[in-house]
């Protein structure tokens, strides 16, 4: 993917060309992906062995009767979503439909995005934030639409993430949807769960690893925790979560999918859990408290100057009403740690400046469906201000192989493709996942605290498969937080390169406005004033269009700063980034609302 300059106001962004891969690269990413498909194939011969035909009936002890408890769903609640509902308004995955007083479940889908997040009932707990007798004969109403068309209902309703989001709105909100309801219905909401629940216990093995498997096993933590007479199925939900919790989370808190959104999708679902079990007053399976204890570490790590979690690896824009929640959580607070190796990032913070990097290598391929081709990209802040970021992340098919691409990142890409490669036979695809089979293997980090800088130099050899290259970057904050002073170098093994065109590029905050100087460095100004002056010495900085991805707002027109090149004219490049005004800190920035209107709506 480049970034191209625009067409009437369109931001452009065309598709890396493909080709070019070695015999030994073709070589390793095949056997990844035959390693891969054999490993699933083998856990779903055995799990087909081990259920036998009638296991989907089979039960762990008694079937429940009534609800004990309902866990407390974290999640921020808005009122207005709960008028919308009302009035027959249900707004998902930025599309809108307007049922007339019909069931929703009935309405033609306008995307898969919305479909399922339908079915997964999570807004659920906006009817609870309106706290009336409507909005909990609404709710009621709705679960039993569901429950009436359940055995009818669409695949995305039974993908093994969505339904394990559905049981647990379903129990978390068991107290809006069943207060005031007759025993038939009561009784109809139960042995639909248990239905759930029981095929959730059949697919946790098979089901797409990482987050997908780890929110099934709480999902059905959660239901043998709330349901009565259950002790049996919680001690083996409790086994299989800590199975998980074990092999998923990483020794620095980090998850092994590298996404920074799982560790705060997985904190908003394990901290309920765990009150959970003190409220029933059974014993948390140990790796639960320390997952927990890790992970809300590492949340800090994540965080910009404003709050706001960096676009790494599948991450999007930050829900600020949930980092918000979870900090309220978190009881040890202080100053986050910097080095995440086993996650593979950096941070460099000092005098309010803060760097966040992707050093790391490609992830495991079974959980690389959201993986970005990102290696040594960083993105930077100061103060409330993002400056330097990542494209983001987009659900959206026909922006999702885009926005994972190298140059959708602030990092250096050759000849225009990816540091990492993609599955994209649409065959496989549908049968793996989009999945990523190959990428940086060898990513090694030298950083070094000193008391006037922070300097980190790291490599990737993401290239060295398809071109012979390795990337190299250098980063350097002064103590002040007033000066980064960055290179690029690649080197190449053997003759001289023929594929040597570079472009290292660093996307703006659509909230940041860039203009050129005088003497041809680019100027960025923030909301509130504060300054930044880019400089290079050997190659002019170039301004072209770029795109800001947001589940959120939309798709947002922004620009880059691209220095093009080639490696044997510049094999190595320095730049610098220098603070030249500081932001009146007590100017309020404003919502982002001011980025202006969605340029992609429609499409």
């Amino acid at each position: 993917m480049s970034a191209s300059g625009s067409s009437g106001g369109r931001v452009i962004l065309a598709p890396a060309p493909k080709g070019g891969l070695t015999m030994r690269a073709q070589v390793a990413g095949t056997a990844r992906l035959v390693l891969f498909a054999g490993e699933l194939a083998l856990r779903r011969f055995v799990l087909a062995l081990e259920r036998g035909p009638f296991s989907r009936w089979r039960w762990p002890g008694s079937t429940p009767e009534r609800l004990v408890i309902a866990p407390q769903d974290i999640r921020t609640t808005d009122p207005t979503v709960a008028a919308d509902i009302y009035a027959g308004l249900y707004t998902f995955a930025g599309k809108v439909v307007e049922t007339g007083g019909r069931s929703p479940f009935d309405m033609p889908s306008p995307s898969s995005e919305w479909t399922r997040a339908l079915h997964g009932f999570s807004w659920l707990r906006h009817l609870r934030a309106a706290e009336n007798a409507l909005a909990r004969q609404n709710a009621r109403a709705l679960v039993a639409d569901w429950i009436a068309q359940e055995a009818h209902a669409p695949p995305e309703a039974y993908e093994t993430e969505n339904m394990a989001r559905r049981v647990i709105a379903w129990i978390t909100q068991s107290p809006l949807i069943l207060r005031d309801a007759d025993r038939a219905f009561y009784r109809r909401f139960l042995r639909s769960l248990v239905r759930q629940v029981r095929r959730l216990r059949g697919r946790q093995a098979d089901a797409v690893d990482g987050y997908p498997r780890l929110l099934a096993a709480v999902a059905v933590g959660v239901f043998a925790l709330s349901a009565d007479n259950q002790g049996r199925l919680a001690r083996q939900a409790g086994l299989r979560l800590e199975q998980e919790l074990r092999r998923q989370i990483l020794p620095d808190g980090g998850h092994i999918s590298r996404d920074p959104s799982v560790i705060a999708d997985l904190l908003t679902d394990l901290l309920p859990l765990r009150q959970a079990y003190s409220n029933r007053g059974v014993n948390p399976p140990q790796a639960l408290i320390v997952a927990i204890d890790r992970m809300m570490p590492m949340l800090r790590f994540f965080r910009h100057s404003d709050g706001s979690l960096p676009h790494f690896n599948g991450m999007s824009v930050s829900h600020a009403g949930q980092l918000a929640t979870l900090n309220a959580y978190d009881d040890t607070h202080g100053r986050p740690v910097e080095n995440a190796s086993h996650s593979g990032y950096q941070r460099l913070e000092a005098g309010g400046t803060v760097l966040l990097m992707d050093a790391g290598p490609v992830p495991p391929v079974g959980v690389s469906q959201k993986a970005h081709a990102g290696c040594l990209s960083f993105e930077m802040s100061s103060g409330p201000n993002r400056f330097i970021v990542n494209c983001g992340a987009a659900d959206d098919p026909r922006w999702h192989a885009a926005a994972r691409s190298t140059p959708a990142h602030s990092t250096l890409s050759l000849e225009d493709m990816s540091s990492g490669v993609f599955l994209d036979t649409p065959r496989l695809v549908r049968r793996l996942g989009s999945v990523m089979i190959d990428g940086p293997r060898d990513v090694p980090v030298a950083r070094e605290d000193r008391d006037d800088v922070i300097a980190l130099v790291a490599s990737h050899d993401g290239y060295a498969g398809r071109f012979g290259a390795i990337h190299e970057r250098r980063l350097v904050l002064r103590i002040d937080g007033g000066e980064i002073v960055g290179s690029d170098r690649l080197t190449f093994a053997g003759r001289k390169p023929r594929h040597d065109r570079f472009a290292i590029r660093f996307h703006l905050h659509p909230l940041i406005r860039a203009n050129r100087t005088a003497g041809g460095d680019v100027l960025l100004v923030a909301p509130d004033g504060e300054a930044w002056t880019f400089t290079c010495g050997l190659i002019a900085p170039e301004l072209e269009d770029s795109v800001f991805l947001s589940d959120t707002l939309g798709r947002r027109k922004s620009l880059q700063i691209v220095l093009p090149g080639r490696a044997r004219v510049t094999p190595e490049v320095a730049w610098a980034l220098t603070r030249t005004a500081e932001g009146q800190r007590g100017r309020s920035r404003g919502r982002d609302t001011r980025l202006g209107p969605d340029l992609f709506a429609g499409n």
